[in-house]
């Protein structure tokens, strides 16, 4: 067989341990979860298992790295094809939603970089903050073309990142809901909300104020 055929074959096999090590990691958890047990749901052995891998946590590592480079080339991809912020912005909710969906998305948000020993976390947290300052970015253009109301990006970005990253919390395959029905529904609300209609807001008044403003009513109908 040809190198360049047996490079392929060897990254398939390696790919696929990291596949099934993230559904594992996500069933049970990365403590919970031994090489022992991803050797087993491969039909491999421990011995076959350190040919594609070094470690537990380079698995991890693996698995988080590739959700979040994955996320970072579809920003990238988005923002290169240009247009309003706005649209942008949607698109690139819809990349984040969707892979937080698949496998190693889901060991992003259930599993994350915690595990690991702190020298590996630094890429991740890198990873982490390039696509955070795309969402600041996205959101400081759309309400700079008036598309979004002004708002703290910083902020913004927070909630629409934390908001979405949950899906991949409690998202399950063969729910009533697609990962694309879900996302669709979950940009529709994030940048609509749930009012009918928009209101205006109403102060809150204290109640020693509300009981000092009944007292005065009622002394001058006294009066």
């Amino acid at each position: 067989m040809p190198a360049l055929a047996r490079a392929r074959q060897r990254e398939a096999k390696r790919q696929a341990v990291l596949q099934t090590a993230a559904q594992l990691f996500n069933e049970r958890g990365f403590h919970a979860t031994s090489l022992d047990d991803i050797a087993e749901r491969l039909h491999i052995t421990k011995p076959t298992l350190y040919y594609y891998i070094k470690s537990k946590d380079d698995i991890l590592l693996e698995c988080v790295r590739s959700a979040l480079v994955m996320m970072q080339a579809g920003i990238d991809a988005v923002r290169q094809d240009g247009g309003r912020a706005l649209d942008q912005l949607m698109a690139c909710m819809r990349i984040y939603a969707g892979i937080v969906t698949e496998d190693f998305g889901r060991c992003v948000i259930r599993i994350g970089e915690d595990p690991l020993p702190a020298p590996l976390k630094k890429e991740l947290r890198q990873l982490k903050a390039g696509i955070d300052h795309e969402f600041r970015r996205l959101i400081a253009e759309g309400i700079q073309e008036g598309s979004l109301l002004a708002c703290d990006p910083k902020l913004a970005a927070f909630m629409l990142g934390g908001a979405l990253s949950w899906i991949g919390r409690w998202y399950h395959e063969g729910g009533e809901l697609t990962p694309e029905q879900i996302t669709d529904q979950a940009i529709a609300l994030l940048l609509g909300g749930i009012l009918a209609e928009p209101r205006p807001r109403t102060a809150v008044v204290p109640r020693r104020v509300k009981a000092a403003a009944s007292g005065r009513a009622t002394r001058r109908s006294s009066d």
